[in-house]
């Protein structure tokens, strides 16, 4: 009998920087609430989706409109949610997410060309041999497809502290395997192919910067070519010895990020 293991776009990243919170989180559902950070990010992407949306089926709509989806979602949370943060309270942070958004609407959006806000992604069924098929699933909530000269792109809207650096270059760096993944499920779904993904960065800090980075192939890191092996692959054969090693250098070692912290052995 075949073993299914499925993994969802957002979390295959995980796998490779702690594939023990990976198991805990994914495979053992460990629960673990939101934190006021994370949250401020679902709010932020609410306001902005509606905000895309409402521009594709050509409805009039202003920033301003768009921002009263983020004050409804900050403040009336459909989770639980911890609000409780030693560097930031919930005030500043509806201040952050509403520059965000505003940022957003103005410099971002305007030079977006997008076809679709939250697409619905049929899952993908891998077989990788012996008696297991990996299942990849996701929904685009964060992410857009946006047309571009290359084709359709997958632009993923990211919230967090250390997007963009000094020099204002939004970092790419770790977020192939999400964004190849949805690559492949947007293939998948529409039979259309891809030309890369892209990060938009909404970077929650003071300043609230923004910014969007280069366009990438994240698709080739997920199935890999001819001198190098698909992530795809190693993660089959980690699922299929069932060693899910612990990573304690991890920067999401703690608490805040692992639902699993109360009962590893391994942390820091």
């Amino acid at each position: 009998m075949k073993k299914k293991i499925r993994v969802r776009a957002s979390s295959f990243g995980t796998l490779f920087d702690c594939a023990h919170r990976f198991e805990g989180e994914q495979l053992l559902k460990l629960y673990r609430a939101s934190s006021l950070r994370a949250w401020l990010g679902t709010s932020i992407h609410a306001s902005t989706a509606a905000f895309d949306q409402a521009r594709i089926e050509g409805k009039a709509i202003t920033a301003n409109d768009a921002a009263d989806v983020f004050v409804s979602s900050f403040w009336n949370p459909s989770e639980e949610v911890d609000f409780k943060d030693a560097k930031l309270t919930r005030q500043q942070a509806e201040l952050i997410g509403l520059k965000l958004h505003a940022k957003y609407c103005a410099e971002i959006a305007p030079a977006m060309h997008y076809e679709s806000v939250e697409m619905a992604l049929r899952p993908l069924e891998i077989d990788c041999g012996g008696d297991l098929t990996i299942v990849l699933t996701g929904t685009m909530d964060r992410a857009r497809v946006a047309r571009m000269a290359s084709g359709k792109v997958i632009s993923d809207v990211k919230t967090g502290g250390r997007l963009i650096d000094q020099e204002g270059i939004v970092t790419t760096k770790g977020r192939a395997a999400q964004l190849g993944t949805y690559q492949l499920l947007s293939e998948h779904t529409d039979g259309e192919e891809t030309s890369g993904g892209q990060i938009i960065a909404l970077q929650t800090t003071t300043a609230a910067p923004v910014g969007v980075s280069k366009v990438f192939d994240a698709k080739r890191v997920m199935v890999g070519d001819e001198n190098q092996e698909g992530l795809i692959s190693m993660a089959a054969k980690i699922f299929k010895i069932g060693l899910f090693t612990p990573n304690p250098m991890s920067q999401l070692c703690d608490k805040k990020y692992c639902a699993r912290w109360g009962t590893c052995a391994y942390k820091g």
